[in-house]
């Protein structure tokens, strides 16, 4: 049936294939569970209707089985009361039932057989359904890591380190020239300000004078 081979397939299914496959993960995963939602339903569907059939065939049998029991009876009444010819009337019904009893005995096997198959997959496709629902949340949230992980990369693969790094030297080569050029006005704003400031030039004569007399001290006495 080609319902249950489409169930067949799906619990076949490796998910962790599919997500990996997909361009938009989460889309597919809630996409894989409705198809074997509606797998399943169907195949419940599909089990129903297999089970009507073979209790259908299940009663019929019994029905045969009831009305060969009836004509052996009957055949054994006929050949008590001595009539030969009815009692063998009664067994040739008996023959066409024991035939149609074999028949639906045959059926009802095989039925079974099928009913018992169509329920080991619904079991298992059950099964695969709550996996792939209770892996849902984690495989959406593996895929939306893994799509950060790659625009990390990719920002990264884009950027230019030598040229960042160049940049950054040639600033900090700026600072350093407008931090020397800073400190140049600094003193000479600092020597300008001490030639015109009179206390400064007093202390500087005082200081000459003081050098001027130890100097004359120095010659007197050779």
């Amino acid at each position: 049936m080609a319902i249950f081979e489409r169930v067949s397939d799906l619990v076949r299914s490796n998910i962790n294939d599919l997500i990996d496959k997909a361009e938009n993960p989460e889309k597919m995963v809630k996409q894989i569970i409705i198809d074997m939602e509606d797998q399943l339903r169907k195949a419940t569907q599909g089990l129903g209707t297999a089970m009507g059939s073979f209790n259908q065939v299940k009663k019929q049998l019994e029905t045969a089985q009831e009305q060969s029991n009836v004509w052996q009876g009957k055949a054994k009444t006929c050949l008590e009361q001595g009539n030969e010819d009815l009692a063998k009337q009664a067994l040739e019904n008996k023959v066409k039932q024991d035939k149609m009893v074999a028949q639906y005995q045959e059926m009802a096997t095989t039925m079974e057989a099928q009913v018992n198959d169509i329920k080991s997959q619904i079991d298992t496709l059950k099964q695969k359904l709550e996996e792939a629902r209770s892996k849902q949340a984690m495989l959406v949230a593996r895929s939306k890591m893994a799509d950060a992980q790659s625009q990390m990369a990719k920002t990264l693969g884009n950027m230019d380190s030598k040229s960042a790094f160049a940049k950054m030297e040639k600033m900090e080569q700026k600072i350093e020239q407008k931090e020397a050029q800073a400190n140049a006005y600094s003193e000479v704003s600092g020597i300008q300000e001490s030639e015109n400031d009179p206390f400064a030039q007093m202390d500087k004569e005082n200081s000459i004078n003081d050098e001027l007399e130890k100097l004359k001290q120095e010659m007197n006495n050779n």
